[in-house]
């Protein structure tokens, strides 16, 4: 029994490296004594029922942790067996002293087996491998205990080939060396090596056929699951329910359902198998009976249903449940916060959250979330510092979450902040929050740092190459785009159709026509790509750049399905910028039946009706606006600067330091004028005089922000201006002006800049 209890032991037991790459020297000299020894007490006569009588009670004090006290009665033994020294360092490693365990263990006059097998699993369990093997090596005699420990160590660190060659080298194994073995294969996802062990032995115990049974379940081998159960000599109730998960989580509910009649006993496993099957395949009502009919229920009965409740938008019934639930989980709080979350009632979500006794970093992750779906954007970020100071642990999901949260209000600087936690977590290399961190940089317009972060990241997958070659094309490097397209195809990375419109996209910008044609028709040739909506826009967008509306209106007649709002915005827009009034008319009329509430829509044929001069259209849009209850978005410039964020609008007198930033472009103007700077006043689209127009130029939210930024931010640093509208398109994605002060934009400024940083 000792013997099992040290194979126990051995099972439990994590490393981190394997062997072969450890080097650890195994003390032999004799160290100085322990302290807090004392001279062993002389005595005339010790009898064995006294040895063993002390040796029960060094054992009580170290279970109790109570090291120091056994020490001293270890000391004070006038006699000591083998067993004491045995207990006192199975004592020390059970507290965690291995220092102390191993210096006992050199101090030991004579060993046996058993205080060999314990120095041994104590290596095993503190993670010293290397110190393990060289004992192990060291042993004089070595038993199947000494194997299987060794054996033991290796499995549960994943280290499969070291365990098979230990397991070859034994010269006699037990039951529990197979199983080892078979139980290594299985945990790993080595289930054929694992079914060949298997075959090549007779007389397995249930364990192991369950073991194997469970391995095909995760691999979702059905057939060869139902084989396997249907040659089992003997069934308990864990093989029972195995084959009713197999059924039921890979969607075959009949068969599953005519095995939970078969079973002979029925746990509360097994019913939860059986309701954990309807509930994954949105069959509520069967779950529901199920539930009911059970005679007992558990922690993972209740979390079930309350789970398919919230996945089916039920939150009325997973209240119910929830609140009926006897011993509400974490893990039931957690369900119920992301489901009102999802839900979008985040008030209750949040009422929830600080009900909870105990909150982990899912708890976290989930209201995070949840603020960001609902557009509380500020709130998400909040959360994730209470977080910080709560002392959760963060995980990937939250830092994902915040990551693409700042990138929406392009928080820039709190990004950065993230960057440097990802760091120190270990998380920036991996694929997923890496794709997070880069998209981040990318819509931020730090396409220099995103390419950085592009590079660090260790497996890059397309969703990878996809941001990046957005993010370059969305900021106007469309060669660099095209170029990381070449690599992205060399690196053997099959191109998808988000890649393609990034692709479009960069040719649009750089106004490479015949290229993108060129991609354009060869997507389904060489990638096998379905051309979709999104395709057709970026082409009638990269044809309209070019004034080519005669192809353009073509592409959109020999589209395969029906033109959507957004290509016919992008024949809109190549409308305006070339003034072809009556396309324009056109497209906007398709818009407007296809998405009346768009906004954006009744501003480009308006200001194509303005740069007309067709000043009654203009007005007619603008009722048309009223009438219908179409609001224009306002639009803001802002920008973060020692953490705090500025906000402006055109003509903003509102900010604390508007008389400093007016006086700056009043002054700024005349240098400006001195340099032959003349106000392009056509591009206001308002019927006002010269003059009007003059002034609403000089005061527009992203001058003023770009004044505000000048006269604080430090000389040297970029100027990184946010905007809610894009440049000639109403959208409400963020675009962002990033401005490096270079030296002639600083000899123009000096004069001006000069005198109001000594204000």
């Amino acid at each position: 029994m000792r013997y099992r209890r040290l194979d126990s032991t051995c099972l439990n037991s994590l490393l981190n490296k394997p062997p072969t790459h450890l080097k650890a020297e195994l003390p032999r000299n004799k160290p100085p004594k322990l302290p807090g020894s004392n001279p062993p007490v002389k005595s005339a006569k010790v009898s064995s029922s006294d040895i063993v009588q002390w040796n029960r009670s060094v054992t009580q004090h170290m279970r109790q942790g109570e090291c120091d006290t056994a020490l001293r009665l270890f000391n004070s033994m006038p006699a000591k067996s083998c067993v004491s020294w045995n207990a006192m360092i199975s004592g020390y490693l059970l507290n965690g002293r291995l220092d102390l365990a191993q210096k006992l263990f050199d101090e030991m006059p004579q060993r046996d087996l058993v205080s060999w097998n314990i120095m041994l699993s104590g290596y095993i369990k503190n993670k010293t491998f290397g110190s393990a093997r060289m004992l192990f090596d060291q042993m004089p005699v070595r038993d199947v205990v000494s194997w299987n420990t060794l054996l033991s160590g290796y499995a549960q660190n994943g280290y499969v080939d070291d365990a098979k060659r230990i397991f070859v080298m034994m010269p006699v194994k037990n039951e529990i060396s197979w199983n080892g073995l078979l139980a290594t294969y299985v945990q790993n996802g080595r289930i054929e090596e694992a079914r060949k062990l298997f075959e090549s032995k007779d007389n397995w115990p249930l364990v192991s056929w369950n073991c194997l049974l469970g391995g095909y379940l995760k691999k979702r081998m059905l057939a060869e699951a139902r084989t396997l159960f249907d040659k089992m000599p003997v069934k308990d109730q864990v093989s029972w329910n195995t084959i009713i998960s197999c059924y039921a989580q890979n969607d075959d509910l009949e068969e599953a359902r005519k095995l939970f009649d078969e079973s002979p006993i029925k746990d509360v496993f097994t019913w939860t198998s059986m309701l954990s099957g309807y509930v994954q395949n949105g069959m509520l009502y069967e779950a529901r009976r199920i539930f009911d009919e059970m005679p007992e229920k558990n922690e993972v009965s209740w979390n079930a249903m309350i789970a398919g409740y919230v996945q089916s938008n039920r939150m009325d019934l997973a209240r119910e449940f929830f609140e009926a639930m006897p011993c509400k989980s974490i893990s039931s709080w957690n369900t119920m916060i992301t489901g009102y979350a999802q839900n979008g009632d985040i008030m209750s979500a949040r009422r929830l959250f600080h009900c909870m006794p105990n909150r982990d970093c899912i708890s976290w992750a989930a209201i995070i979330a949840g603020y960001a779906h609902s557009g509380n954007s500020e709130e998400a970020l909040r959360m994730f510092v209470e977080m910080k100071r709560d002392g959760g642990r963060i995980n990937r999901s939250a830092f994902t979450c915040v990551l693409s949260t700042s990138a929406d209000i392009a928080a820039f600087e709190f990004g950065k902040q993230i960057h440097g936690r990802l760091v120190k977590a270990g998380y920036h290399t991996g694929c997923y929050v890496g794709n997070a961190l880069l998209s981040m940089y990318c819509k931020c317009g730090s396409i220099d740092e995103g390419y950085d972060v592009f590079q660090e990241t260790a497996e890059k997958d397309a969703v990878s190459w996809n941001t990046l070659i957005i993010g370059y094309a969305r900021h106007g490097f469309g060669k660099q785009a095209l170029r990381l397209f070449e690599s992205m195809k060399d690196a053997g990375i099959r191109p998808d159709d988000v890649t393609m419109v990034g692709v479009l996209s960069a040719c649009g910008h750089t106004g490479l026509i015949d290229k993108g044609m060129e991609y354009f028709y060869s997507m389904g040739r060489d990638f096998g790509i379905t051309t979709n909506p999104r395709h057709y826009t970026c082409m009638i967008d990269l044809l309209g750049r070019a004034g080519r509306l005669d192809d353009a209106q073509n592409l959109v007649k020999d589209m395969p399905c029906e033109p959507d709002a957004a290509t016919w915005g992008a024949l809109l827009g190549a409308s305006r910028i070339h003034g072809n009034t009556e396309l324009g008319e056109k497209a906007a009329e398709m818009i407007f039946r296809l998405e009346p509430w768009n906004a954006g829509m009744y501003v480009l044929l308006s200001n194509l009706y303005a740069s007309s001069g067709r000043w009654r259209d203009v007005s007619k849009m603008r009722l048309k606006m009223r009438d219908t209850g179409v609001r224009k978005m306002p639009g803001y410039s802002w920008l973060e600067v020692q953490n705090q964020i500025h906000l402006f609008s055109v003509g903003d007198t509102m900010h604390p330091d508007s008389k400093r930033i007016y006086a700056f472009l009043e002054e700024l103007e005349l240098l400006m004028n001195k340099e032959g700077y003349v106000s392009a006043t056509k591009l206001v689209l308002h019927d006002v005089d010269e003059e009007e127009k003059a002034h609403m130029l000089k005061y527009h939210s992203e001058k003023l922000a770009v004044a505000f930024a000048i006269l604080n931010v430090p000389s040297g640093r970029p100027i990184r201006v946010m905007k809610n509208l894009r440049t000639g398109k109403q959208s409400t994605d963020t675009c962002f002006l990033v401005l490096p002060v270079s030296r002639t934009h600083e000899k123009l400024l000096s004069e001006a800049t000069a005198q109001k940083r000594d204000e």
